[in-house]
Formats: C-alpha cells, structure tokens, sequence
C-alpha cells in the first residue's frame, strides 16, 4: 500500500480519544511509509490526522473543494494541497490516488464517503478495502445496522464482511494488507433469502 484515504470529521467529536486515535493514525502511517489522502481541512480530526503525519515525517495529500479554500479551512502545510471544483471531484480523486480507504468518527459526510467506496467494492468497481477503525466504540451502532442489513436479506453477508474493523491503527493496516476481495455477485436472488 503506497498511500490510505481517510476520512473523518472535520469538528473534534466530544471524546479526547477520537482526536488522539486520529494523530496516532497519522502517526502510524508515516512511520509505515504509507502516505495519506484526506479531505484537506485544518480543523477538527482532519487537522489532528494530517499534523501528527505531517509531523512524523510523512506524506500528505488533502483534496478539498474551492468553497471550503473560500472558508479558510484548507491546510496550509501539506506536501500536497488539491482545489476541486466540487465533492464529487474530491470523492474520485481521493479514490484514485488510493489503494485503501479508512473511516474515523464523523458526521454523515464521513458515513456518505464510507458508503460510497463500499459500493463501489460491492459492486466491483474496484478492489482495495475499506475499513473503519473504531474509536471508543464509535461504529457500534451502524455495525449492528449493518448486521440487521444482512439477516434481513438486504446483503450478502461477504459484502458485509468486506468492511473491515478494528479499534488500533496497527492492527487495521494488518486487516488491510491481508484483504482479498470477495467473489460473490452482488445481488440476492428470492431462493438465497
């Protein structure tokens, strides 16, 4: 894995444990070798992951919108700093550049960029993993959603599988290196429910 995307909050959350689990990936990261494809932002978790990687030594590519440069929001001391034109522009750049995607605690632009990288896995789009590292217990709740998703027939449990999980950056990068992606098609026919 040459470079991870991770995406996150762009506010602190209300627990020191998310910020310091976002620095420690950072930290991580660099100390890998493995650089790092983010939204671009100074402030909130996207700002505590790129320092403590900026810091480690490490490479640090932020994508971010014109409108969110025009908020001031943008980090002014990456190794690279990419203005877009829109979200969907950042989204496909941010997978291009990437070999794996890994979510932190955030909001439902964090959940919507997840999600979108995961269908594009499910469906074949491409191959690299996609994880969540989870923080304090943050992704409990949509992990048990998720397992619901399935039990109802809604998804075939290797898709659900293909989201990878753990609560320590090293042993994440460790799911991750081992992921090989499932064969299975996508749909549910009514006699596999």
């Amino acid at each position: 894995m040459r470079r991870l995307c991770v995406f996150l909050g762009s506010n602190p959350g209300r627990r020191p444990g998310y910020e310091e689990a976002a620095a420690s990936l950072g930290r991580t990261l660099a100390r890998e070798g493995i650089g790092l494809v983010y939204g671009g932002a100074s402030v909130g978790l996207m700002g505590a992951l790129a320092n403590a990687a900026l810091e480690a030594g490490g490479e640090v590519i932020g994508i971010i919108p014109q409108r969110l440069i025009d908020k001031e929001i943008g980090h002014k001391g990456l190794s690279d700093l990419r203005v877009v034109g829109s979200m969907h522009e950042r989204k496909a750049l941010m997978a291009e550049l990437s070999d794996g995607f890994i979510a932190l605690p955030g909001g439902v632009g964090t959940l919507e960029e997840l999600f979108e990288v995961w269908t594009w896995a499910q469906l074949g789009s491409h191959d690299k993993p996609c994880a969540v590292l989870n923080v304090e217990g943050y992704f409990e709740r949509l992990l048990s959603f998720i397992d619901y998703a399935v039990e109802e027939g809604f998804m075939r449990g290797p898709h659900r599988d293909m989201l990878l999980v753990a609560s320590e950056p090293a042993e994440l990068l460790d799911k991750l290196r081992a992921y090989r992606p499932p064969t299975v098609t996508k749909w549910i026919g009514r006699d596999e429910r």
